[in-house]
């Protein structure tokens, strides 16, 4: 059992947006009537939005014994297909309007469906195994993260000691729960009694802000993207008094961004959290104390509370001076089992052993506090110079703030893709002018808009179907 829901019986867990809510009790009480017709251990796939139904059914399964596979609700159907077929779920846990062929619905509750498929026990599930997850990379391929038991409770007990979170909190949706970093807040926030407020709505939408106000949440998370858009709707302007936390994670935030919102945080008795994780590490393996982050612009930080960090050289050896760029490698036993890419790989153990290569290039200054430098594989050589694509990426969104932008390419050809064509020329200029390298090497191209995934992280793969 992952939560102890019997402690905070009087609570209220979660709130909806249009006035539904549970205590802990009737949480408690609706898990395990779900939990009785999925007849026991077994694979679930939960077609996630932020809705009661989809957020009974994941805390259900996972304090159950039940395994769910999060996948988005409105993901392409095809895709859906092939994952059906390659893991053989013994359920689909999905909004009514889900149809299955061959299903049979066995139980109703809050909207959502629990269909029983033909394939039966036919998937084998490895003990540990708790949770399966895609990838902020793998949208569009069959690739999940096998999450254990061990892991989730080892990160959330991180990340509940790191934040300081009570059963006070009122913590309001902004992430998909199909995304590692938004399962993690209600993971955390379940853990100690605290109110969920359950929205399906953006961030640039009124009724997100309404329904914010009116149930005066507390904390929200967000990606880069979430706060470059919070900047261009004025969010230091708007008038939210019951807000006390702000945690961003997800990949590197412009450094004036994060200057703007921890002077602000700081010039109005708020925190600001800059954090860092990956899906193969449950979600979170570093943050930065709020007291220090004007001090530590652009870093993500310290590793959280039973984890740690080594720099690794290319000849393999660790790096222990500071201000050298090397591979980040972290340990803890929030480090997942491993991949899946079919149903045959669920019954396998640990193949990772607590020790996670990030892919991510890093830095550590002389207090111990690391700075993400960019991708492994995110650089190009451009007349024989080395040039990182996210550093290239944060220089022209410095300059040109107002459009959406993105770096991709390969040796001595970098694509320069921005939604307003007409700025294009300027930036090819100025990135040539900040590398020093010669314009011939760099290109443009000018699309409709910068494509992302649901947690809104650019999807490279589809840019470089534009790159010719």
């Amino acid at each position: 059992m992952m939560w102890k829901f019997e402690r905070y019986q009087s609570n209220t867990a979660v709130v909806d947006e249009f006035g539904a809510r549970l205590s802990y009790a009737e949480l408690r009480h609706e898990g395990r009537m779900l939990c009785q017709q999925a007849d026991g251990r077994c694979l679930v796939f939960c077609l996630c939005q932020n809705v009661m139904g989809s957020f009974l059914g994941y805390s259900a399964f996972l304090n159950g014994g039940v395994v769910p596979a999060m996948l988005p609700a409105d993901m392409d159907a095809e895709l859906f297909e092939a994952l059906y077929e390659a893991y053989k779920p013994k359920y689909v846990w999905a909004p009514a309007g889900f149809e299955l062929e061959d299903g049979c619905c066995r139980y109703e509750r809050f909207g959502y469906r629990l269909i029983q498929t033909p394939f039966g026990d036919a998937t084998r599930l490895a003990p540990e195994l708790a949770l399966l997850l895609t990838t902020s990379g793998s949208t569009g391929s069959p690739k999940f993260v096998r999450q254990s038991y061990r892991n989730i409770r080892a990160n959330t007990d991180s990340i509940v000691a790191y934040l300081g979170i009570t059963e006070h909190e009122r913590p309001i949706t902004t992430l998909p729960m199909n995304y590692t970093y938004g399962l993690s807040i209600i993971n955390s926030h379940l853990d100690v009694g605290a109110t969920l407020l359950l929205t399906d709505k953006g961030v640039a939408q009124k009724e997100f802000w309404t329904f914010f106000r009116a149930q005066e949440a507390t904390s929200f998370g967000g990606v880069p993207y979430t706060y470059e858009m919070l900047d261009r709707m004025r969010f230091t302007r708007m008038d939210l008094p019951s807000l006390k936390t702000m945690t961003q994670a997800g990949g590197k935030l412009l450094p004036d961004l994060h200057r703007k919102y921890a002077e602000w945080s700081r010039d109005t008795g708020r925190r600001f959290i800059v954090m860092y994780g990956q899906c193969e590490a449950t979600a979170r393996m570093a943050y930065l104390p709020w007291e220090r982050s004007l001090e530590k612009i652009g870093a993500m930080g310290v590793a959280i509370p039973g984890g740690s960090f080594e720099l690794i050289d290319t000849d393999g050896n660790v790096i222990t001076q500071p201000h050298v760029t090397g591979e980040l490698r972290y340990r803890g036993d929030n480090v997942t089992l491993g991949y899946a890419t079919d149903a045959g790989d669920l019954i396998r153990g640990d193949e990772r052993g607590g020790v996670l290569e990030t892919g991510d290039m890093a830095e550590m200054d002389e207090d111990g506090y690391f700075t993400i430098v960019g991708r492994k594989k995110r650089f190009v050589k451009l007349f024989g110079n080395r040039v990182n694509l996210d550093e290239a990426e944060r220089i022209l969104k410095a300059r040109f703030p107002e459009t959406e932008c993105a770096c991709a390419g390969r040796d001595d050809h970098l694509t320069l893709f921005a939604a307003d064509g007409a700025l294009l020329p300027g930036m090819r200029a100025y990135l040539a002018e900040k590398t020093g390298l010669n314009p011939a090497g760099f290109f443009t191209k000018a699309v409709a808009e910068i494509p992302k995934n649901e947690a809104g992280k650019t999807l490279y793969m589809e840019l470089e179907k534009y790159d010719d």
